[in-house]
């Protein structure tokens, strides 16, 4: 069973780290959920608080199969203030694994990490110099997938982003019957 940790810092967006915890569950797929502060109990950009299943430093993230990084501000700038998500990020990358952000933290906390050089990458917009400025290529798409990394525009892309990852840590077939089962692709057919 493929396994993720999604780090959650105090104002994340909401929507960008529920909607993947959701869809990535019900495929079957182990998502943790890890405290970035120094309280189980992180709180969203709209003030709904979640408590997480570990706080930061109870896992060394070596056996993730994706780290994920929910955007929100300022929520993504969080991420990037606390030293072991930005380690444990890179050290993920550098070994060939899969990494994932959503909205500002493509371009807040990739861009930074060296993650983003030479990569085609999405943000939310208003973001994309940070890309620029690190040598990425911003494709302005929901979902972008270049190599290990994966990035994701904003709230409206959270479902198709969730799927994405989906079909990378299980299969398409189990996405997509996921993405049916949610009613996501009759939305889409309208």
């Amino acid at each position: 069973m493929a396994k993720v940790y999604v780090f959650l810092a105090d104002g994340f967006e909401d929507v960008e780290a529920l909607i993947p915890i959701d869809v990535l569950r019900r495929g079957g797929v182990d998502v943790i959920t890890v405290s970035t502060t120094e309280f189980p109990l992180v709180e969203s950009a709209h003030g709904v608080s979640i408590e997480a299943d570990l706080q930061f430093d109870q896992s060394d993230y070596t056996d993730a199969d994706l780290l994920m990084l929910p955007g929100g501000m300022p929520g993504a700038s969080n991420l990037f203030a606390h030293e072991g998500v930005c380690q444990a990020i890179k050290a993920q990358f550098d070994a060939g694994k899969k990494v994932s952000a959503i909205c500002a933290a493509p371009a807040v906390v990739l861009a930074p990490l060296g993650i983003l050089n030479g990569k085609k990458a999405t943000c939310y917009p208003g973001f994309e110099k940070a890309l620029a400025e690190t040598g990425a290529t911003y494709t302005a798409d929901l979902v972008t997938v270049d190599g290990t990394v994966t990035t994701a525009e904003g709230p409206a892309a959270a479902f198709p982003y969730a799927y994405e990852l989906l079909s990378q840590l299980v299969d398409k077939a189990t996405s997509d019957q996921i993405a049916e089962g949610m009613r996501f692709k009759h939305l889409m057919q309208k």
